[in-house]
């Protein structure tokens, strides 16, 4: 008489354990990527890597992105100060979130004004660095986790040099090495003030505030942020 013995049933994971494990696999490699960048120069960003989807799912072409990393001393103070100056003036004092600003904001969207971006120099590194231009609710969820990230594990200085190496300039236009090549001819090393506050002018929206080509706006805005030097003094 023969016997059939069933192969044994392989372990099913429940969902919830796979989702843990996932979340777990999630935290731990982006705290891992966080350390690693804390003295490694990011090879790319996820908005670079965005605007070659862009191109390739668009026009169906690659467009070569100008991205040149300087080290931190590479970089004139100028540069800095006019980021802090005309982004977030904060910059040396808040935790990553800049909480008074959320809460001016919120102020004046619940009385029918535009909701303004309150949007902090580390928040915007944790953007740019790991995270696409889209808006949704998961994207800023992350981003608020990576804003963390970034700020338990750099010093305010790191988080201000990658910051000024990943903002995006102009069309394909990455760092602030290559939009003082770009824009000035020179490196970024011999920027002066006022060229440095016209960079720093263009980063809500370099696309539309044109170093290249500066609007009345954009001119009193690099003005204001020029102010904002002289008030400063200093970073910290």
């Amino acid at each position: 008489m023969s016997t059939h013995h069933n192969p044994p049933t392989p372990p099913r994971w429940p969902i919830s354990a796979i989702l843990r494990n996932l979340l777990l696999f999630f935290l731990l490699s982006s705290i891992g990527l966080g350390f690693l960048l804390r003295w490694l120069p990011p090879p790319t960003s996820g908005v670079m890597l965005y605007r070659h989807a862009e191109d390739l799912l668009g026009h169906g072409l690659f467009h070569a992105i100008d991205y040149r990393w300087v080290s931190g001393d590479e970089i004139a103070p100028a540069a800095y100060l006019a980021a802090v100056a005309g982004e977030d003036q904060q910059f040396f004092r808040h935790g990553g979130f800049d909480i008074n600003s959320i809460q001016s904001s919120l102020a004046v969207y619940s009385h029918g004004g535009k909701l303004r971006g309150a949007s902090t120099i580390s928040q915007q590194v944790a953007k740019n660095l790991f995270l696409s231009p889209s808006k949704n609710v998961i994207r800023k969820g992350l981003e608020v986790w990576f804003t963390l990230v970034l700020e338990l594990l750099w010093d305010k200085e790191r988080i201000l040099e990658v910051y000024l190496n990943i903002a995006e300039f102009g069309d394909h236009l990455f760092g602030i090495e290559a939009a003082s090549q770009h824009y000035f001819g020179i490196p970024a090393k011999k920027l002066s003030r006022p060229q440095a506050a016209l960079l720093a002018a263009t980063l809500p929206n370099p696309f539309k505030l044109k170093a290249a080509k500066p609007s009345g706006y954009l001119i009193k805005r690099q003005q204001w942020i020029l102010r904002q030097m002289q008030n400063l003094g200093t970073l910290h």
